[in-house]
């Protein structure tokens, strides 16, 4: 397929790169991930539970489980639950929220809910007879149905819930993990599996002056109902007379945006970047449709979705929504499945597919916002996956409203908190109340995410082992560390839709407990050699080393524009999740645990 020439296209591809560019760099910061403030100390007060009417006290434990999982998310709920499917019954889940639910524990925000459809997304439908309400099922459903999966594998049964772990260490003599938490628990596991989650610690920025505001403020995973009233459905009676401030503009932001602009007597909305806003298109699920699913309908449609994900091609889309239709877009435009492809053109046409794609969202807030101003603000000018594609029905039309206005930094951000407000282009925007919806931590060492650190043999660190970078077999198992397991996206199988992944990660996991099991042993661990063939393979296969990652605008995808040797070792399988999953599954077939060192 010849490129289309400017003519054809309607626009200019020289120019849209040229603009890309000079967007980028505006946006560029020395400190990259560096710019975000670790809550702590001063900050403390952010990570406070506010969904926990009364903590319960309990006694500390001293005792001795088989299986510890450290996180009680979708994450920690699969693999629970795919070990009870094996017959393990002594598991206990250590989860820092007041109970089970992970992200979906946290982040009850108005409006919030998922942005990969709900029948691929929430797990183990099949397993609980279940079919999500609507397509794109919101929080209080999908925590609902993260509880009801506690209960149906009996996972509450032994778990410690507001309960954070401090420090985990390899006993060698006893061949055990002791477990120390903030309740002062010391307890011993036989494994451990760290389910941490990658997206559950909040992050500031580091904007001067946050402790000095007078008036409120919070962070939207610590959504404060008590100061705006109403629910997660909205209708935030207490904003009525408040003058507020969102700070970010990523996927929090433009699902609770709406909600807040509807009840604040004024809203500020404060922009860096923004962000690419699609069709989302929600509706109803259909009881009759529901009525026709046959066994093995979610592992299909999951399946169906990875594979357009992931550039393959299948007979039927089944899942139809934003991100397959962008895959579908690109393979359309590059031809990369049709016969005689030319592949040096196939970057290029992909490029024009990308530019394509983009120049529509571009013209969609043109054609949803009226103030012609406002609409070239919320355009978004990078390649589609720089960022997070967002998708949402109501999020532009919100600045139509007059008691709504679109603060755009030109990229620089705010510039302070002052007493009475926020100062952002050398003009003060008075507020009673600041939100903070600038996500979760992505980027951030592992141990400061997972908020503590793993000794293992002969006392060495995770901290001081993964300072050069994380090392793993498969992104599981780690040399030095026995019978420690990561449920993770580094160096394993990313997808857009996490739960897949998490799924085949916790059936991998098991099927090494059951060999263990099989061949009593007391301990297994990643061999060095092992371990240094799959850094260099995911080193040499990474696609976060391209050039394509230094083109995009800063984000969390890109270390917030600073890709460094450091983020593509630590980053995703660069082939793909289908791949990887082929990869794990070839490796259990085989049946001897390559790779593994064994102590009987």
């Amino acid at each position: 397929m010849a490129i289309p020439t400017k003519e054809e296209l309607g626009f200019d591809p020289d120019a849209l790169r040229e603009k890309y560019r000079i967007e980028r760099d505006k946006r560029l910061r020395t400190d990259a991930n560096e710019q975000y403030q670790e809550i702590k100390e001063e900050y403390a007060a952010f990570l406070d539970d506010p969904y926990i009417a009364h903590p319960t006290s309990r006694s500390p434990l001293t005792d001795e489980v088989e299986v510890a999982i450290i996180g009680g998310g979708f994450g920690g709920l699969i693999a629970g639950a795919r070990l009870r499917e094996l017959g393990f019954e002594d598991i206990r889940i250590i989860e820092k929220g007041g109970d089970f639910g992970g992200t979906w524990y946290w982040n009850r925000y108005p409006g919030a809910a998922c942005d990969t459809e709900a029948y691929i997304y929430l797990p183990l439908l099949e397993e609980l007879d279940y079919v999500p309400s609507q397509k794109y099922a919101h929080a209080p459903e999908i925590l609902s149905h993260s509880q009801n999966i506690a209960k149906k594998y009996n996972l509450y049964e032994n778990a410690c819930l507001e309960t954070e772990v401090t420090a985990l260490n390899w006993d060698e003599p006893a061949s055990r993990w002791i477990i120390q938490t903030n309740r002062d628990d010391n307890f011993k596991a036989r494994f451990v599996i760290m389910s941490n989650g990658p997206l559950h610690r909040p992050k500031l920025p580091g904007i001067e002056g946050i402790n000095s505001f007078r008036g409120h403020t919070f962070h939207t995973s610590r959504w404060d109902y008590g100061y705006t009233g109403g629910d997660s459905n909205g209708r935030l009676n207490g904003l009525k007379n408040k003058r507020v401030a969102i700070i970010g503009t990523g996927a929090t932001a433009v699902q609770c945006t709406p909600h807040v602009g509807e009840s604040a007597k004024q809203l500020y909305v404060f922009q860096r970047t923004p962000s690419s806003i699609d069709v989302r298109a929600n509706r109803k699920t259909d009881p009759h449709w529901a009525s026709q699913l046959k066994p093995g309908w979610q592992k299909e449609r999951m399946e169906n979705f990875n594979i357009l994900c992931s550039g393959g091609v299948v007979e039927e889309d089944l899942v139809k929504d934003g991100w397959t239709e962008i895959i579908r877009n690109l393979i359309s435009m590059a031809n990369y499945r049709g016969e005689n492809t030319n592949w040096d053109e196939v970057p290029k046409l992909m490029e024009i597919a990308d530019f394509q794609k983009m120049e529509q969202i571009r013209n969609r807030a043109a054609e949803l916002v009226n103030d012609s101003k406002t609409a070239e603000s919320l355009k978004p000018y990078y390649r589609q996956f720089c960022k997070r594609p967002c998708f949402h029905d109501s999020y532009l039309q919100t600045f139509n409203r007059p008691s709504v206005e679109l603060v755009d930094t030109n990229g620089k951000g705010v510039e302070r908190i002052t007493n009475n407000g926020v100062l952002a282009g050398g003009k003060e925007y008075e507020v009673d109340c600041i939100i903070f919806a600038t996500g979760f931590e992505v980027g951030t060492s592992y141990v400061r995410r997972s908020g503590y650190d793993v000794t293992g043999r002969h006392g060495m660190t995770l901290s001081e082992k993964w300072a050069d970078g994380m090392r793993t077999l498969h992104g599981v198992m780690t040399n030095g560390f026995p019978n420690l397991f990561i449920i993770s996206n580094s160096q394993a199988g990313f997808t857009t839709n996490f739960p897949h992944a998490m799924d085949e990660t916790s059936r991998h996991i098991g099927y090494m407990l059951k060999q263990c099991e099989k061949e009593r042993l007391s301990s297994i661990e990643a061999s060095k050699e092992a371990e240094d063939e799959w850094v260099d393979e995911i080193i040499a296969v990474s696609r976060f080393a391209s050039d394509f990652q230094e083109s995009c605008t800063p984000g969390y995808y890109n270390n917030e524009g600073k890709p460094n040797p450091k983020s593509v070792q630590n980053g995703p399988y660069g082939k793909g999740s289908r791949p990887y999953f082929r990869i794990t599954a070839a490796w259990r077939k085989e049946g001897n645990m390559s790779g593994i060192l064994k102590s009987p």
